[in-house]
């Protein structure tokens, strides 16, 4: 046996140039599609919830932010929720503009305040949050519904139940 020598190990392969058949490119985008409708439905779940965890924060920090305008008027006698205007106001209720509603379409003004007359109802197609001056209730003026695919039925969100 002819012993190895530097100049043998790093010649080119003498016959055949390395390449990929095609059965293989084949199986690699088959397994590539798989891996695509797996993925798919799980990564539209994660969109939809990150969505949803937005919405309810905003709707925290406005109720929060309405409440504590409520117990300042009430420690100064004069107790009552903020009116449509005051609440639309930077700086008055809330602490800068009020938070858009990942749900309503960007051209329907989201981050806007329109008035509700029953909590859940939904006021109109514009407007991100409804507000009911008298109670002090604000609720997300918007209730989605999310297309299935192949196997899933839609899904109904319904935050505005919230």
């Amino acid at each position: 046996m002819k012993p190895r020598t530097p100049s043998s190990i790093t010649a080119p392969w003498p016959a055949r140039q390395g390449g990929f058949t095609l059965i293989e490119l084949v199986i690699v985008i088959v397994v590539l599609g798989i891996v695509a409708t797996v993925a798919t439905p799980e990564f539209k779940s994660i969109h939809v919830e990150a969505k949803k965890s937005e919405v309810r924060a905003s709707l925290t920090s406005l109720r929060e932010a309405i409440s504590l305008y409520h117990m300042k008027t009430a420690a100064n006698g004069t107790a009552g929720w903020p009116t449509l205007d005051s609440l639309r106001t930077p700086d008055v209720v809330m602490r800068g503009a009020i938070p858009p509603n990942s749900f309503q379409d960007p051209t329907k003004a989201p981050d806007s305040i329109v008035q509700g007359t029953v909590k859940g109802q939904i006021v109109g197609d514009r407007g991100g949050w409804a507000y009911k001056p008298s109670t002090g209730e604000i609720w997300p003026n918007t209730s989605t519904t999310i297309p299935g695919s192949g196997c899933t039925g839609p899904q109904v969100i319904n935050e505005n139940t919230w």
